[in-house]
């Protein structure tokens, strides 16, 4: 039976920030595939008022979350997916893997996941190629600029301010967060055709973690077919979007999706508004780049918002400085670190710490200082194109705008497209959203916002 015939939703997922939701749903929705991603939970009111989704999305913030945090919010969450009856429940990580014990804990994720699932296997699948992350032997690989590294050689992913990767090797990462038997089918038993005795071997009534080699087209094909095919009743799958971009991938091959409509390229606007939270260097690159291109630099200080008095303050002389800058046609680009070695970042725990506010909520400030600027810059302006770049920032920034959902509206850069937001709100139905990790887009990323593709 062809894919996009099946009755119901194919898969749904579960979003561990933002940005890396909105990943996911450009994959699917390239292969043609409609999906939403909702920024609250999904009812079925709303599924049917998008249209006859394949795939249902749900954006979430627990990459920088606490296991106990993991424990409250993530059974409620991944009942109301499974209720839409999809037989792959996904919860989408980043395909950096950013996680640890206490942080964004993965192995937390997978536990509660099998619970609300079952199965007897809980496929991975990190490796996706169009964004240039692979896996090979169960380590895993990334690439920045003309380079590729191992992950825990890797000059941001070694340096991660919240989960620095000091572990390549997948297996022995999550191994500190889980207890549950991991497995590997390598792409040696992929490319020659020994997948499905690899995995035969590995199934069994505890339900191990399979994690699946993925370095080229043929291995992501091969990797998308044991999942649809093994999958049983259902299953379970802690994975990056490297998971849809597999299934599309065996789809095609089989003939079970029909050919896709492209998107259309983005077009330009006049004028946008910007804000990033990400403390990336490829990020760094994208903001210098903007301020020399004309956009408006706003710096957030951070130290400012640590406190009631200053932080309303802080707001509203960076919300005047948007709005100045709007009115004289540039883009304004509010920013709240450059980069790893910005001495706000390095310096920030101590400023924390004088401040007498645990780190945890100091960074939490910062993200709803930037939130409230660009609510407030939207409400006051005209402007209906938005970029939010940074992970964590992402949620804390698009989860206050009063949207309800989000599709996909135009291609943009791989991993970070041009969202359409969909809200009971008359300011925010249409607006036009990008949501990009720090890892995500060329040096010109804002001026591709801005401008559109050529």
């Amino acid at each position: 039976m062809r894919a996009d015939t099946l009755p119901g939703p194919l898969l749904a997922y579960y979003g561990d920030d933002f940005t890396g939701s909105t990943d996911e749903m450009e994959a699917f929705t390239l292969a043609g595939v409609p999906t939403g991603l909702f920024l609250r939970t999904p009812t079925p009111a709303w599924v049917q008022r998008l249209g006859h989704l394949r795939c249902i999305g749900l954006a979430g913030t627990a990459r920088g979350r606490s296991p106990a945090w993991m424990r409250e919010h993530l059974p409620p969450a991944f009942a109301s997916l499974r209720a839409f009856g999809a037989p792959l429940l996904q919860y989408k990580v980043c395909s950096t893997f950013d996680s640890s014990p206490d942080t964004g804990s993965i192995g937390q994720a997978i536990e509660l996941g099998v619970q609300a699932m079952g199965g007897d296997w809980s496929p991975m699948v990190i490796g996706a190629p169009r964004l240039r992350r692979y896996q090979a032997f169960g380590h895993l690989f990334a690439a920045m600029g003309d380079e590729v590294h191992r992950l825990d050689r890797h000059p941001t992913m070694s340096r991660h301010p919240v989960t620095p990767m000091d572990e390549a090797d997948l297996r022995r990462h999550l191994a500190r967060q889980t207890g549950r038997r991991l497995g590997l089918v390598d792409l040696v038993a992929l490319q020659s055709g020994g997948g499905d005795a690899a995995l035969a071997r590995l199934q069994g009534a505890d339900t191990p973690v399979v994690l699946l080699d993925v370095i080229n087209d043929d291995t992501l094909a091969e990797a998308g077919r044991l999942v649809w095919e093994r999958r049983g009743r259902g299953l379970f799958s802690a994975s990056s979007s490297g998971l849809a971009y597999a299934l599309v991938a065996h789809w095609r091959r089989a003939g079970l999706l029909g050919p896709a409509q492209p998107l259309p390229p983005t077009a330009a606007v006049d004028r946008i508004v910007a804000v990033s939270g990400s403390c990336s260097p490829v990020t760094a690159g994208q903001i210098v780049w903007a301020g020399a291109q004309g956009f408006s630099l706003e710096r957030l200080d951070t130290a400012a918002v640590l406190t009631a008095a200053a932080r309303e303050a802080e707001i509203a002389r960076l919300t005047a400085a948007a709005l100045q800058a709007l009115a004289a046609g540039r883009s304004p680009l509010i920013h709240s670190a450059c980069g790893p070695d910005d001495p706000a970042v390095l310096g920030f725990a101590a400023v924390a710490a004088q401040a007498g506010v645990p780190l945890a909520q100091a960074q939490a400030a910062v993200g709803d200082a930037l939130a409230a600027t660009l609510r407030r810059v939207i409400d006051a302006s005209s402007v209906r194109r938005v970029a939010i770049a940074g992970g964590d920032s992402s949620g804390a920034v698009a989860g206050a705008l009063d949207i309800t959902a989000l599709t996909v509206a135009a291609q943009l850069a791989p991993g970070a497209p041009l969202c359409r937001a969909h809200a009971d709100a008359a300011g925010m139905d249409g607006l036009e959203l990008v949501l990009k990790g720090g890892q995500m887009g060329g040096v010109d990323f804002f001026g591709q916002v801005l401008h559109g593709l050529r």
